[in-house]
Formats: structure tokens, C-alpha cells, sequence
């Protein structure tokens, strides 16, 4: 039964999608940052200026690159920096606001979010040590669940059937007076 309640919330889809999100994104922000650096030296090779002076100088003579594949290119290294952006600005809101978020925050970081990825669960616990004390396996992935789901609520808000449940909870049904007609 208490696996069965367990895995409820891990097969929740809003738990799915911010530990897809947090799973991808060390290779977001690798790839991010290679992609700036071969615009960078693409730039620098055909046009012989910083991609900052090329810009500057194509806006000023009133160049549209519309339907060339360099806007194309530079709205996906955009759209990489918001996604990368929103989960930096959503962390820290969860470090900041949430009652446990610097416990949260570390978990966070040393599993998903730093520049290095850890071998295994004992490297990062290991790394937890000194934000949490004596932290075992079963309170790492507990914890871990559970700072992921305050992410997701951080990210995507309260999903329409918490809000639901937790009305329900508050204001039962069954209590309620019917009015007429109803």
C-alpha cells in the first residue's frame, strides 16, 4: 500500500516533466554554451567581428535575416537560455520561499544542477554532508521526491486536481446545502 502511494506521485505527469527538465539540464546548458561558442567563432571566421559588433552594425544598416538560418539558430539558443533561465529563477525561489529549501536546494544542485554530474548516490550524498546532517540513502530519495515535487508546484503551479482535493478537503460535498433547483 505505502508503494502504491509512493509511486502515485511519481506517475503524476507534472513530476515527470520537472525531472525530465532537471535530468536534462546539465546537457542543456553544455550544449548552450557550445553552440554560443561555435556562433561565436562562426562569426568571427566569416565576418571578422565579435558576433556583439555584427549585430550592432546589421541593425544599424537595417539588414533583416528573416528566413536565413542565423535567426533561426539564434531563436533556439534563445529559447535554450529561457528554459535554463526559468529553472535557475525557480530554484531559487524554492531555496528562498519554501520551508525547506535550502535542504531542497542542495539536493537539487548536487544531483541535477551542478556543473559536474556524480558518479552515484553515495558521491552525492557524500557532497550533501555539510548541508545536511547524516542524511541516509532512504532520506536522500525521499527528499529528492519530495524537492521535486516543491519544484514542480514552483514550475507549474498547483495542478487543477490538487487544488481540487485540497478544496475538498476544506469544503467536503457532503456538508454543503443544496440550493433550488439543484
Amino acid at each position: 500500500m505505502k508503494q502504491a502511494i509512493e509511486n502515485k506521485g511519481t506517475e503524476n505527469p507534472v513530476y515527470h516533466d520537472t525531472w525530465m527538465l532537471l535530468r536534462k539540464y546539465r546537457d542543456v546548458v553544455w550544449s548552450l554554451e557550445l553552440s554560443v561558442q561555435q556562433v561565436r567563432r562562426q562569426f568571427q571566421i566569416e565576418f571578422g567581428s565579435s558576433i556583439e559588433d555584427f549585430l550592432e552594425s546589421i541593425y544599424l544598416a537595417g539588414v533583416d535575416f528573416a528566413d536565413s538560418g542565423i535567426q533561426e539558430h539564434a531563436r533556439s539558443i534563445e529559447r535554450s537560455y529561457q528554459m535554463i533561465r526559468l529553472m535557475e529563477s525557480a530554484v531559487s525561489l524554492l531555496r528562498n520561499k519554501h520551508k525547506f529549501g535550502e535542504p531542497y536546494y542542495w539536493i537539487l544542485y548536487y544531483t541535477y544542477l551542478s556543473p559536474q554530474q556524480y558518479r552515484d548516490t553515495e558521491e552525492i550524498i557524500g557532497q550533501l554532508q555539510p548541508h545536511i546532517q547524516d542524511i541516509s540513502y532512504r532520506t536522500y530519495f525521499r527528499k529528492r521526491k519530495e524537492a521535486i515535487e516543491a519544484l514542480s508546484s514552483v514550475l507549474w503551479g498547483y495542478t487543477s486536481r490538487d487544488s481540487l482535493n485540497l478544496l475538498e478537503h476544506f469544503f467536503p460535498d457532503n456538508g454543503r446545502e443544496k440550493g433550488p433547483g439543484r
